[in-house]
């Protein structure tokens, strides 16, 4: 499953997101395929940290910012 997608690594957390923040917003690095060094935001669901390497199913589409309220 993991050779299905595009490893990137976390560079930075940017905030919690969801209804209850059950997810966590991230700037990653993307390692390999066309989009290689392009850095986009992404949403996770789950423990994650910087540093860690993440599997995208695809890299064209970026997460919304965050708005605070």
């Amino acid at each position: 499953m993991a050779s299905d997608g595009t490893p990137a690594e976390v560079i930075e957390i940017v905030g919690l997101t969801g209804m209850h923040g059950e997810a966590q917003q991230v700037k990653c690095r993307v390692l390999d395929g066309p989009n290689k060094g392009r850095i986009i935001t992404r949403n996770t669901v789950g423990p994650i940290r910087e540093g860690d390497i993440i599997s995208l199913l695809e890299t064209e589409r970026e997460a919304k910012k965050l708005s605070r309220r």
